[in-house]
């Protein structure tokens, strides 16, 4: 037989080559152990048609005859018959899972499955446990150690976030700790402040704080950098021009000083003139001790008696 003889006979083998989904199959049936091969579900030879199993001729005859390696054409791969009973009724694009042929032990048909479809496997996410519940002792404990370094107030969902224990455990038990703190007449006290939680000292030891602390160094603010806070914390959010209509001076310079020194910050503009706005800071309630500004003192008592006629005088 020369080359072109076996070279268009593999290629009508090739041509005449069935895929596994258009073959005449039958169903599999359900058997409770896969590994025991049952003899009557063994398709005879008889029933698959000559095209569907290729003859593939012999690598060396070929080679004996020609003297030299012919050039392979694309042969598709022999498949064994009992791959006919084992492959499902549905071709692929149905919608339907096929089932996997690395697990039915047919390396021939796994060879030809892309390595999605041949693991036939699903990645399990492991669900992580959760974190065990803490005692009242253990939970009092650890919230006094995180309170002790925090450097600004932290909200009951932060803790409980970081105990991983449920909030409404949280903030009871921290009312508890500053209730007991107070009870024992400790230098220091639990305190909400700015919308947290943190240690503050007592006022009545601020004397001695400040002794060791500033060491006879102190920066305080300055007359008219108070005032126009207190305006500020008062009137927020107000404009520079209401400030210093209020004042009766400019207060440029005193506003750019509070938001250097992180007491008051913009918070938008007026809606008619553009002009920005300002408020006070987290920080502001922090140092003053305050959860929020509606915490600040009333003004009335600090009101002299004749407000309504300096008020009718300045106009």
């Amino acid at each position: 037989m020369s080359d072109e003889q076996r070279r268009d006979s593999l290629a009508d083998q090739a041509a005449a080559w069935v895929p596994p989904w258009e073959r005449p199959r039958q169903p599999a049936p359900e058997a409770t152990e896969p590994e025991a091969a049952d003899p009557e579900l063994t398709v005879p030879e008889a029933a698959v048609p000559e095209a569907a199993v290729p003859a593939v001729p012999d690598r060396e005859a070929t080679e004996s005859e020609a003297g030299e390696a012919p050039t392979p054409a694309p042969v598709a791969p022999a498949t064994d018959v009992t791959d006919i009973a084992a492959e499902p009724a549905t071709p692929p694009g149905s919608g339907q899972d096929a089932p996997d042929p690395v697990a039915s032990g047919n390396p021939a048909q796994a060879r030809d499955v892309p390595p999605r479809q041949a693991s036939g496997r699903r990645r399990v996410t492991a669900v992580p446990e959760p974190a065990p519940e803490l005692s009242d002792t253990e939970l009092r404990g650890a919230l006094e150690a995180v309170l002790l370094v925090v450097d600004e107030p932290v909200s009951e969902l932060v803790l409980a976030q970081v105990l991983e224990q449920p909030a409404e455990r949280v903030g009871p038990m921290l009312d508890d700790i500053a209730a007991g703190y107070t009870a024992a007449g400790h230098g220091f006290e639990l305190r909400r402040a700015a919308g947290g939680w943190r240690l503050y000292t007592r006022p009545e030891y601020a004397t001695y704080v400040e002794r060791f602390v500033l060491d006879g160094q102190s920066v305080r603010l300055t007359q008219a950098a108070l005032e126009t806070l207190a305006v500020v914390a008062y009137k927020q959010p107000v404009t520079r021009s209401r400030i210093s209509a209020i004042r009766g001076v400019n207060c440029d310079g005193v506003i750019r000083t509070l938001v250097t020194r992180g007491l008051v910050e913009e918070c938008g503009t007026e809606t008619d003139s553009g002009a920005f706005l300002y408020k006070t800071t987290t920080l502001f309630l922090e140092k003053l001790g305050l959860n929020t500004v509606h915490e600040l003192p009333p003004l009335a008592p600090f009101l002299p008696d004749d407000v309504e006629e300096l008020a009718d005088a300045t106009r």
